[in-house]
């Protein structure tokens, strides 16, 4: 004889799964790294570098930035074909970061493909050029990626002395900006790369203006240029 159970049939539960959101987020591509696919390519499997330094006669001309006492340091290395003014071979060594390893990987593909390319093209490469072919790379690194930028100025300046063509050399940023504080444009630039995206930023790190109220008009108008330069065009 069956008997009868009092017992309630088990109820089943929805168990929603907890959706974890990444740390990070890239604003480039989406991914959950600060560093696009591209980047981590270019930085394990960097292009063009020299892990020795080369003989003097190997290359055209070289240019040096940075300082081992900040512990960013750019070489670079060219050949240059002086009947088509194009830059044949490119070749770098750094003590940097990842992003100034990528970055520079990058400037050199992008410099020697297609045969080489034309030196005032060249100069004409922005920061926000490599940086668009690296899908991206955080604000905050951006600083360390214009190292190869800058050093390939300074080489491509030290061929035009080489050569005599005297007419084509480009110093940037030795403009004095506030005689009083000898705040110069390269002082500027710094300051913005480090961060500093505002005038009382800037103020705060270099004193330009301080006493001399007449250039803080031209410092605003460089802090623009500086940030859209590195940064792109403001969206605010």
């Amino acid at each position: 004889m069956k008997t009868k159970t009092n017992k309630k049939p088990i109820e089943k539960r929805s168990i929603k799964k907890k959706i974890i959101k990444p740390d990070v987020v890239n604003k480039y591509d989406g991914g959950s790294w600060a560093y696009s696919p591209k980047v981590r390519k270019h930085f394990f499997s960097p292009k063009n570098l020299l892990w020795e330094n080369p003989k003097d006669a190997d290359y055209d001309t070289d240019g040096v930035v940075g300082s081992p006492a900040c512990g960013d340091v750019m070489r670079i290395w060219l050949n240059i074909n002086p009947k088509k003014d194009t830059i044949t071979d490119f070749k770098w060594r750094t003590f940097g970061c990842a992003s100034a390893i990528a970055a520079t990987s990058m400037l050199s593909v992008m410099v020697t493909e297609k045969k080489g390319m034309k030196i005032d093209k060249a100069l004409a490469i922005t920061p926000q050029d490599i940086i668009a072919r690296l899908n991206g790379l955080p604000d905050r690194k951006i600083h360390c990626s214009v190292l190869g930028d800058k050093a390939l100025r300074v080489a491509i300046n030290n061929w035009f002395k080489k050569t005599g063509q005297l007419s084509r050399i480009v110093n940037e940023g030795e403009r004095v900006v506030d005689p009083n504080t000898k705040v110069t444009e390269a002082d500027i630039e710094e300051a913005v790369l480090e961060g500093a995206r505002t005038l009382v930023a800037v103020q705060r790190r270099t004193k330009v203006g301080i006493g001399n109220p007449e250039c803080l008009l031209r410092v605003e108008e460089l802090i623009r240029f500086y940030r859209e330069k590195y940064y792109g065009p403001d969206t605010e």
